[in-house]
């Protein structure tokens, strides 16, 4: 017998029906964005809003930072941690042009208002006098006797880092929202607002290193125009170019050069990032060169234009650092100002001819040099640069028990301490953002996050090298905004784009919203700690989150 075909049922002949007619029909457009970009969409409507907002939102950060860091600045009224050096070489070098010595017991009495017990012998300062002459505009506003006065300079320092940082982040990421997060994250981070807050000379050379590396990243696009303008011009008469031009005005690079001069005037680690840069300058300038098309790509940038950048930044930067040195060439009492001539001991042979003070100068940078790298005294708060990135120890700066009640904090026993802890999601995160940045540079060569990189490379690599000497978490002030933008840039990607499928997007904004939100929410925690504010022991105990915090 045959097969017996089952007759095919109207329920199945309408389902086929149904599933042919889905496969015809034109598909759908899948929905791109979120609802918060239509809003932000209508918002920014207008060029007037869009204006507004371009300033509106660094300004908004860089307001919320001055908030963070100006509020009860002169407490506590007493020097705290390395304080005790910079304030009153400040004052000295503001009275009399050089950094003075002080008796060994003046904290005490400074605090409480008697500011000239300085004597007039040169006191042995191991860096450079810039950082104490831009402290000494404070004391000469409000006053030596005046707590606000030893810091306000530093937090002023403080609150433009944030807003440099913002300018940068709006440069590199293209995105005012995203500049707006990198300012906001560092002005709610409690290391940036510690060494905002005490008068070290951490935050002053972060900031001029910023400035610098902010020249660095304006001379990117105004060097790529001006050489396809110098090779256009070539063209045009003929000239075939295999190196291509050597350019020397370059206002960008020259402004770069000053200001890595001024950073080496605060800390000596400014030669880093002047010497990293310059590297940098140079790679640069090669890769615009292949992709001119230029022959000699390589040789015409390492030996044409490579000499040029190098008298651009170098001279400069010298004659900038020792412009502020002027108070010890035009004074007599500076340290070692007259060593040559009280010692006896004068160059001879072909450098009989060196004037005596630049022998005296001489000298006492040599000394310098040998107190750095020859300075290991045990610090209970010294921490290893390998540990930096992960936030194993931090400076404890400032430390006062109230007991017996005399406190304000409701416990028999009050403590306020000045922590120079980051936040620690965002410094984490920081961290994490950082090590897939590497990995980024390597797969997708963007120069963005390069640049980024080179920041970490000047202000965090070469310190690798000093493991042994005695070193502080809080030196990483010098390399936090290149964690930070390094942090946004990973931020940027996780947010996405408004042409994004709506799930995604929609993820992304609300990944970073909570995020924003966590970071919030820890810095109103950890703020106390930050400020001396006082706290019983319970709640302090709570901010240790690793043994090595204590």
């Amino acid at each position: 017998m045959g097969q017996v075909t089952e007759p095919r049922t109207p329920i199945d002949f309408d389902e086929t029906l149904a599933a042919q007619t889905e496969l015809q029909a034109p598909a759908q457009p899948e929905p791109t964005g979120s609802r918060l970009d239509e809003w932000w969409g209508r918002l920014l409507s207008t060029p007037g809003r869009q204006r507004l907002w371009a300033w509106g939102g660094p300004i908004a950060v860089t307001l919320l930072a001055a908030i963070l860091r100006l509020v009860n600045l002169g407490h506590p009224h007493s020097l705290v941690f390395d304080e005790t050096f910079y304030v009153k070489d400040s004052y000295t070098t503001l009275r009399n042009g050089y950094e003075s010595t002080w008796p060994a017991d003046a904290d005490e009495a400074f605090n409480a208002g008697d500011t000239d017990g300085f004597l007039q012998q040169g006191s042995f300062a191991v860096h450079p006098p810039l950082g104490k002459w831009v402290i000494a505009l404070g004391l000469a506003v409000f006053g030596a006797d005046s707590s606000v006065g030893w810091r306000i300079s530093v937090a002023v320092c403080g609150i433009l880092l944030v807003l440099l940082t913002t300018l940068v982040a709006k440069k590199l990421f293209r995105s005012t929202f995203l500049a707006t997060v990198a300012g906001f994250l560092i002005a709610i981070d409690g290391h940036a607002i510690v060494m905002s807050r005490v008068a070290l000379l951490d935050g002053i050379f972060a900031l001029v290193a910023l400035a610098g590396v902010g020249a660095v990243l304006m001379d990117r696009e105004w060097h790529a125009r001006r050489l396809d303008e110098k090779l256009m011009v070539s063209e045009k008469l003929g000239r075939v170019a295999r190196w291509g031009p050597a350019l020397w005005w370059r206002p960008w690079v020259l402004a770069a050069g000053i200001l890595f001069g001024l950073a080496s005037s605060v800390k000596w680690s400014g030669l880093y990032f002047l010497a990293a840069f310059a590297v940098y300058l140079v790679v640069v300038d090669a890769l615009a060169r292949r992709r001119a098309g230029l022959p000699l790509w390589a040789a015409g940038a390492i030996l044409k234009q490579g000499p040029v950048t190098f008298l651009l930044t170098v001279p400069i930067a010298i004659i900038a650092y020792l412009s502020t040195w002027s108070g010890w060439f035009l004074t007599s009492g500076g340290m070692y100002r007259q060593w040559v001539q009280t010692s006896g001991e004068h160059w001879t042979g072909p450098l009989a001819w060196v004037p005596n003070w630049a022998q005296n100068f001489w000298h006492l940078e040599a000394a310098v040099y040998n107190y750095h790298v020859n300075e290991h005294t045990p610090h209970p708060y010294q921490a290893n640069p390998f540990s930096w990135l992960f936030l194993i120890r931090p400076t404890q700066m400032y430390i006062r028990t109230l007991d017996n009640g005399q406190g304000g904090c409701g416990a028999d026993t009050c403590y306020e301490n000045i922590t120079s802890i980051a936040n620690p999601i965002i410094w984490w995160a920081g961290t994490a953002a950082l090590l897939y940045l590497v990995f980024r540079l390597i797969r997708k060569r963007e120069w963005v996050v390069g640049f980024i990189l080179m920041g970490m490379v000047a202000g965090y690599l070469p310190w690798l090298l000093y493991v042994n000497r005695t070193i502080y978490q809080f030196y990483t002030i010098a390399f936090e905004p290149y964690l930070i933008l390094g942090l946004v840039f990973v931020i940027g990607l996780a947010l996405g784009k408004r042409t994004d499928p709506r799930w995604m997007r929609v993820g992304g904004v609300r990944a970073v919203i909570a995020f924003l939100i966590i970071c919030s929410a820890v810095t109103v925690f950890f703020y106390p700690v930050w400020t001396a504010q006082e706290i019983p022991g319970w709640l302090l105990s709570l901010h240790y989150w690793l043994p090595t915090w204590r």
